[in-house]
């Protein structure tokens, strides 16, 4: 019956945006990244869903902060990873931040080349995230393994950021000891890989590949 004042999209994907057309009509504003606005209406345009949307009508590049009671709610952008649109939520009185898909938490990520992910970048926005938040934050994250927590502390953040490092440092190797991108898909797991688990190595392998090759 209350309208409600903000609805705040981490990134464009549909699991975390197509929720939105149930606010339509109850909710003053829809915020995000102006990337994420910009690949949510270009993913909507390409499959035909633009009924099915409910845009972001406040966009920011850097951050956007607005205080709600006690509540300050910030929002921040510290560049390409997942996709090039990525934000995170802190809610800075609770120290809660929710780090939507920059953060799977033991599952191999999807990484999104067509809306401007970057694997090198993605471990730089992990190192600010890092060094931005205190140590008793709470991070909520966006994807878990089966049977892992969707929150946790630095420590998952830091097993995950070490995932991508080595992610990128193989597939540099790889490339360096003149296999090819073929060859290189085929891998089905780092060496001594087990921490990670889903669906697989396939999507970091070639945007890391794609990635290394262009740069």
């Amino acid at each position: 019956e209350k309208p409600f004042k903000y609805l705040i999209n981490t990134h464009h994907h549909g699991d975390h945006s197509s929720g939105n057309i149930s606010f339509k009509g109850i909710v003053e504003q829809v915020i995000a990244h102006e990337n994420s606005l910009k690949n949510q209406t270009r993913v909507a345009i390409a499959g035909k869903t633009e009924e099915k949307q409910l845009y972001p009508t406040l966009t920011f590049s850097d951050s956007w902060k607005v205080k709600i009671g006690s509540e300050n709610i910030k929002a921040h952008y510290f560049g390409p990873g997942h996709t090039n649109g990525d934000a995170l939520i802190h809610f800075e009185h609770a120290n809660v931040l929710h780090m939507g898909d920059l953060m799977f938490n033991k599952r191999y990520p999807a990484i999104d080349a067509s809306s401007g992910a970057s694997v090198k970048n993605w471990i730089k926005v992990l190192d600010k995230t890092l060094v931005t938040f205190d140590n008793d934050t709470k991070f909520i994250f966006g994807h878990a393994a089966e049977n892992q927590p969707v929150t946790g502390g630095k420590e998952e953040i830091k097993l995950f950021q070490d995932y991508l490092t080595r992610l990128l440092e193989f597939v540099g190797n790889e490339i360096k000891s003149g296999k090819t991108k073929e060859e290189i898909l085929a891998i089905k797991s780092l060496p001594n890989e087990s921490l990670m688990t889903g669906q697989g190595i396939l999507r970091g392998l070639t945007v890391a590949y794609d990635e290394l090759i262009m740069k």
